[in-house]
């Protein structure tokens, strides 16, 4: 018989090579830093190259990747599941940097499929919680580069040039960056970010410095620089009106908070007091407030700030009302189509 009630999904944080955590920590009753700066909410995706780690466990004890290889149209519905199997499409997570991200990109699917037999690359998309006044990201080149003047910055542990190479920008909370595979990027320290992505874990780097890897051995997802360089993006994004939205994180009604060409990859909508989702797979982060959650199903959850629940498609959809949080979803089956 097929679950149809929600689950409180408990703290996933973990170690990894650059700092912080500490708002992950306060806000979902986690360990916090220093050196835990990320959280994987409803993750049935592994670290690269792990066999466990990254995923979540629902309360149960059982991890939500097996739960929804036993019951797929249950917890994803018929169409995702002739589009994906028992993929769920979408990672979401909280990053806290406590230093500036480093310089990396991520691969598209056609690389991963070539060159890690993998079915996704890893496009992204940020919503920004908080930002310290005057805090930047980095999206793209300022001007095109090439594969070896890059190689060569990479080479020489340039880390000052390959930043200085990127367009810079100041964000704010409220404000959504969607970043897609092959763009080169980078996160000021402090900028509090809820994330979506692709269901992977493919970064490169082209710098790391001061962050506790080792970058010549780990940065290139083991096909080499090289080889991983050829998934790099080497001109500017020159139209990122199609790729950045301020759409606000309070008040109003309920509304989409990404790009529509985030369409194909995932889904993010605020409820800001109150709003109603369709049936879907939905990881929910509540960001304020306390509130009440009634799914189709009948099920009446009391929520409250910092909780996050994962809901299955046989929930039949569900109501909030009087707390604010973020929907996040897969993308509908036949956006997906396009996103190949």
């Amino acid at each position: 018989m097929s679950n149809t009630a929600p689950y409180f999904l408990p703290s996933n944080q973990f170690d990894h090579f650059y700092r912080g955590g500490d708002r992950i920590g306060a806000l979902r009753n986690g360990p916090g830093g220093p050196m835990r700066p990320e959280e994987w909410i409803g993750s049935s995706t592994t670290r690269f190259g792990e066999k466990s780690s990254g995923l979540s466990t629902l309360p149960t004890g059982t991890l939500l990747r097996d739960a929804i290889e036993n019951d797929p149209q249950g917890w994803l519905g018929a169409d995702l599941v002739a589009h994906s199997g028992s993929s769920s499409e979408i990672l979401v997570k909280l990053l806290d940097p406590a230093q500036r991200l480093p310089v990396h990109f991520h691969p598209n699917k056609a690389f991963a499929k070539k060159h890690l037999a993998l079915n996704h690359g890893k496009t992204e998309a940020w919503i920004i919680l908080e930002a310290p006044e005057g805090a930047r990201v980095g999206l793209g080149f300022k001007e095109t580069m090439s594969k070896q003047s890059v190689n060569e910055m990479v080479s020489a542990r340039d880390s000052k040039g390959l930043l200085d190479s990127l367009d810079r920008f100041e964000v704010h909370a409220g404000d959504t960056v969607l970043v897609p595979a092959g763009v080169p990027h980078a996160i000021d320290s402090g900028i509090f970010v809820l994330e979506l992505q692709e269901p992977t874990d493919l970064s490169a780097l082209l710098e790391w410095e001061g962050f506790a890897v080792d970058g010549e051995k780990d940065g290139h997802l083991g096909v080499g620089f090289a080889t991983v360089l050829d998934a790099l993006r080497y001109t500017p994004v020159n139209d990122k009106s199609s790729l950045l939205t301020s759409p606000g994180l309070t008040g109003g009604e309920q509304r989409s908070l990404l790009a529509t060409s985030a369409d194909g990859y995932f889904r993010a909508d605020l409820l800001p007091g109150s709003g109603e989702v369709s049936a879907s797979f939905t990881v929910v982060l509540v960001l304020e407030n306390e509130g009440v959650l009634k799914t189709g199903q009948g099920d009446q959850l009391a929520v409250t700030r910092g909780d996050a629940l994962v809901i299955p498609f046989n929930s039949g959809g569900f109501s909030l009302s009087g707390a604010t949080a973020v929907a996040c979803r897969p993308p509908l089956p036949s956006l997906a189509e396009l996103s190949e």
